[in-house]
């Protein structure tokens, strides 16, 4: 038996904006930055941003940038909470295990503890902060929550993946800041887990359980993704090849899951992708012959938010859950890429 997910809650930055008025208020002059942003596929991003001045979007300190990644966990992160916990008409009480993760900053003590305290999870609570993972770290956050979870059957756990981007943004003419600052943006979601002896509710949600993880490593891309300093702030960096990268080697991981697992591709009924940008997702479908169709909640999930990391898959969950399509037996692939290179894999059954 495998734990099952009951419930999923989002949370995005009340503030939007689309590329137009983004580029608008950082002034880029570029020509080649401002066809960067009107050209990404994406209608709008929501965003924690300065109130904007009469030269356009003011700097950030890296305190403010510091002090804007701690209100994100709290207040999209709090959100999150809130509503899986609602859904599942769950009281945080009753939670045993705690996953936070995040890639937007760094703070001690870390998400977690201040999630406990926001919403008042037990102090024997068993907690882990997965920092520094990137986009696909929804994934690697799951896998020690679904194994503590098969050693406990009885236990509820929750992850919280909790990403205020704009917390990494730094402002210059350069075409590699043009490239991050025009793709993510902020978001939270939190999954709530039962173990297959949980005393909770059956799951009538649309939501799967997880039976098992695959991941592949890219050692030759190494430092295609990355954190540098700017100054003494994070500057995420994306390599141009990326998309090429993680679509030559996306055949491996699936291959051994399915191989694993007694199954073929024909057999998977849903892609949940992460929506990492129009050029990831191209080199994704045409590796492992996808259709918009099979793609169709990771597109959607770009358009309206951007690459909003470690959350997009879940957002993806969402969606796919809302639809109402699933039928009882179903098979999904859930597949997130980031630092590593890494390409993450979880196998879905409804």
């Amino acid at each position: 038996m495998n734990p099952r997910i009951l419930a999923l809650g989002t949370a995005v930055p009340e503030t939007s904006y689309t590329q137009e008025e983004l580029v608008r208020l950082f002034g880029a002059g570029n020509p080649k930055i401002t066809r960067l942003f009107l050209s990404s596929h994406i209608h709008k991003r929501h965003l924690t941003m300065p109130t904007p001045g009469p030269l356009g979007m003011p700097e950030e300190s890296v305190e403010e940038l510091l002090a804007k990644h701690r209100t994100g966990i709290l207040r999209e992160g709090g959100r999150a909470v809130e509503q899986a916990l609602q859904q599942a008409a769950l009281a945080p009480e009753q939670i045993d295990y705690l996953v936070c993760v995040t890639s937007t900053g760094y703070l001690c003590p870390g998400a977690t503890a201040l999630l406990i305290d926001q919403h008042g999870f037990r102090q024997d609570i068993h907690r882990i902060d997965v920092v520094g993972m990137g986009c696909n770290a929804a994934l690697n956050g799951l896998q020690p929550l679904v194994q503590f979870l098969r050693y406990r059957p009885e236990a509820v756990g929750m992850l919280v993946c909790i990403e205020t981007c704009s917390a990494a943004y730094v402002h210059n003419d350069q075409i590699g800041t043009a490239v991050v600052n025009s793709l993510f943006g902020d978001a939270a979601a939190a999954a709530l887990l039962a173990g297959p002896e949980a005393p909770v509710s059956g799951n009538d949600a649309g939501l799967p359980v997880l039976e098992d993880f695959e991941s592949q490593i890219i050692l030759e891309a190494l430092h295609t993704m990355r954190f540098d300093l700017d100054h003494g702030k994070l500057s995420f960096f994306l390599d141009r090849d990326i998309p090429y990268f993680l679509g030559a080697n996306c055949q491996k991981p699936v291959a051994r899951l399915l191989e694993r697992q007694g199954l073929k591709k024909r057999q998977i009924d849903h892609w949940l992708v992460h929506s990492g940008g129009r050029k990831v997702i191209d080199s994704i479908k045409m590796n492992l012959d996808l259709s918009d169709h099979d793609v169709r909640h990771t597109l959607n999930i770009l358009e309206e938010y951007g690459n909003i990391s470690s959350c997009s898959v879940l957002f993806s969950m969402r969606e796919l859950a809302r639809e109402g399509t699933v039928r009882p037996g179903d098979r999904g692939i859930l597949m997130a890429m980031g630092p590593g290179a890494a390409i993450e894999l979880a196998l879905l059954r409804w």
